[in-house]
């Protein structure tokens, strides 16, 4: 969990100023008594919360005593305007013979009234006729298929209720179609007869396509002295439509996405000119402004959970021109000090950095394809370990669709690896994945991977609507070389969809699994292995805490030799995670957007790392003991680089405790919340077994981070 500090100050020098103002207000007497209570009755078939909020007047909200809320006032004038709102709400629902047929005002207390309205719904009008007129200009052999297609763009069908939202609604919709299939001029319009006593609605489209055209030349304007070549540019633009194609606007889009995603230009917007009627074709605009092809970032963060702190300090810079072609070249480095588990109890602390450099060929052999490598030297602090290493990727992507991306790639990691180790404690050699005996190694692995990804999701920073299907495989070893010989899967899908006219509601899942399969008998290297737990994966966790565990042992001298040589538990061991070869992890979050920049969500995890992979025979069983799930509250503030995300999580007793595999270990005999209610009994009758599920680890977990869960 990464925290910006310069958006977090931003964000709090505002909320101060923002206070400041509200302390800063003059007192003014209120207009009216408050609305303590608004009751609308008769409400059957319409929405008594979708009446409330169409109208004006609004109840006072519960949370009106804090310092950004306050109480709303009662206004007669607004009150009938807000009764005949209500009688024109339902008729363009369809309800033509809806009526208030009763209001009230009645005072509550000193300053403030309750308001009732009853309404009288009467009977639907449905949909009868719809004529579709002015189809017979389109070709004939063409007309049914396109009467097809528009019907299908209609939102209602005969016998539905009529509504005034969905009749609009249409004929932008058939337009939209029309323009689809080449007719760029296409208007649409219509009326709509209504007969009370029937109570049927006769609907009349009518529908004027124009000429049917196709791409024409594309043209393009840009900077004076561009370093991008105009060809360059028209050549993205042959990936999403071509001279002599029909017109479509999608494929405009399609167009403009692509030219945009060549990462130099400030500026798109990929338009069409004007119509060329007599050779009926359209000519396309590509309007760009480039961007500065160096720049230079920097900033810093922290990370913060229960089981490591980190400060850090960030840069990247980046040329999009290296030796002209639109190469890129980008350095980027994060340098900090970590805590381990945080800055008043260190089990371990020190040091840490990252340093990659990337290069980027586009149009490599051909338009869809670019050629990246990159290389990378960093240092870490782990719960388990501490490590020096490098990594080597060089590889293509394919991108041909702006949906969909295939990165094959050759992988050269190399690692120096130390387990935990000091005076009176070790680590078990299953920690590295060494050799017998050993908590010092090197490792290298030397592998093949292959990444896909569809993204159809609306906004990848705070998506409604839409799906992501993913799909890594990694091949290691073998004629590969390297230290470990294996197979790796991990595909993730995950899908969205709002609810409601403003999307305010919003229902989101996630699949994740992933199986690491060492060939024969051997062992696999922790760097290569999965963890769970933390702000973007299971929540009832903290960070990389869903794992199986290795106790660190502490020693007594029994033999009196002044060594060490008996592992005694008087005291709760520390617990280290040490990743496992199979992995689950589902979600399911319900959010929901009270204003403009708060939303609350509720959310359901679950999460399973297991010892062996998928294809053992002692693979672990989904919802078996160690399939953990939890359930949690979670409070989200919008913002331009997306949301600063709050959440809390409780984990359900389901199961046993994580797999700990230091012989003799003790489990506490409680967990409790965030060290409230946790208790560790040596001697206790069932301290040997673990009493919760997810034991050692507490039962909640709090998360701070920046950005959606997924």
């Amino acid at each position: 969990m990464a925290v910006d500090l310069l958006r977090l100050l931003r964000i709090a020098t505002v909320a101060l100023l923002l206070s400041m103002a509200g302390c800063a207000t003059t007192s003014t007497p209120p207009p009216g008594p408050k609305v303590a209570r608004l009751d609308i009755e008769g409400t059957k078939q319409v929405s008594e919360g979708d009446i409330k909020d169409r109208i004006l007047t609004s109840q006072t909200p519960w949370w009106a005593f804090w310092p950004f809320g306050g109480p709303n006032y009662f206004d007669p004038n607004a009150w009938q305007a807000d009764l005949r709102r209500i009688e024109r709400y339902y008729q363009a629902q369809g309800y033509y013979q809806a009526e208030v047929v009763d209001s009230e005002v009645k005072p509550k207390g000193k300053d403030a009234v309750a308001l009732f309205v009853e309404v009288s719904e009467g009977e639907p009008t449905r949909i009868g006729d719809i004529i579709i007129e002015g189809l017979q200009a389109l070709p004939e052999e063409e007309r049914g298929k396109h009467r097809e297609r528009l019907e299908s763009k209609l939102p209602f069908k005969k016998g539905d209720i009529f509504r005034e939202g969905p009749w609009e609604e249409s004929k932008g919709a058939m337009q939209e179609q029309l323009r689809e299939q080449g007719y760029a001029e296409a208007e649409v319009s219509g009326e709509v007869q209504v007969d009370v006593d029937t109570k049927r609605a006769r609907m009349r489209l009518d529908v004027k396509p124009g000429l049917r055209y196709r791409f024409g030349n594309t043209f393009v304007a840009t900077d004076a002295n561009p370093e991008v070549p105009p060809r360059r540019i028209i050549e993205q633009v042959q990936g999403a439509l071509k001279k002599g194609d029909w017109y479509s606007e999608t494929s405009l889009a399609e167009a403009q996405a692509r030219v945009f995603r060549m990462g130099v230009f400030g500026a798109v917007k990929v338009t069409r000119g004007a119509p060329d009627r007599e050779s009926a074709t359209v000519p396309v605009v590509v309007d760009v402004r480039e961007a500065p092809f160096r720049s230079v970032r920097l900033g810093g963060g922290i990370g913060v959970d229960a089981a490591r702190q980190e400060v850090r300090a960030l840069g990247e810079w980046t040329h999009r021109n290296f030796l002209g072609g639109l190469r890129r070249v980008t350095v980027r480095g994060r340098a900090g000090y970590a805590f381990i588990p945080n800055i008043l109890s260190t089990t371990k602390k020190g040091p840490v950095f990252e340093v990659t450099g990337e290069y980027e060929q586009p149009r490599f052999l051909f338009r869809d394809l670019r050629q990246q490598t990159s290389l990378t030297l960093e240092k870490g602090l782990e719960q388990a370990y501490d490590f020096y290493g490098g990594r080597l990727q060089t590889g293509v992507i394919w991108q041909p669709h702006r949906n969909f991306s295939v990165f094959p790639s050759y992988n050269l990691q190399v690692y120096r690896l130390s387990g935990r180790v000091s005076a009176d404690s070790r680590v078990p050699p299953v920690i590295l994945g060494c050799g017998e005996g050993q908590t010092r190694c090197d490792v290298s692995l030397s592998f093949l991977e292959v990444a896909f990804a569809w993204d159809r999701r609306d906004d990848p920073v705070e998506p409604r609507d839409g799906y992501y299907v993913s799909m890594s495989v990694q091949k290691g070893g073998g004629f590969l070389q390297g230290d470990f010989n294996y197979v790796r899967l991990l595909p993730d899908l995950r899908f969205y969809r709002s609810f409601g006219e403003e999307k305010r509601v919003v229902l989101a899942g996630k699949l994740r699994m992933g199986t690491l399969n060492p060939a024969g008998n051997s062992q696999s290297s922790i760097v290569t292995r999965f963890f769970s737990g933390g702000a973007t994966s299971m929540r009832g966790f903290n960070g990389q805490r869903l794992s199986p565990l290795a106790a660190l042992e502490k020693q007594e001298d029994t033999n009196g030799d002044g060594e060490p040589d008996t592992p005694v538990q008087n005291e709760e061991w520390e617990t280290v995670p040490v990743g496992g070869n199979s992995l689950i992890e589902t979600s399911l979050e319900l959010r929901y957007q009270i204003t403009e920049s708060i939303m609350l969500a509720t959310f359901w995890d679950s999460g399973l790392v297991g010892v062996e992979g998928f294809d053992s025979p002692r693979a672990p069983r989904l919802f078996g003991p160690e399939h953990y799930h939890a359930v949690g509250l979670g409070l989200r503030y919008l913002t331009v680089v997306g949301p600063i995300r709050l959440d809390i999580a409780r984990r359900l007793n389901l199961g046993q405790g994580l797999p700990v595999a230091t012989p003799g270990y003790i489990y506490p005999s409680s967990g409790g919340c965030f060290g409230i209610g946790s208790k560790w009994k040596p001697d206790g009758p069932t301290s040997r077994q673990a009493t919760f599920a997810g034991a050692p680890d507490g039962q909640c977990a709090l998360h701070l981070s920046i950005g959606e869960a997924f």
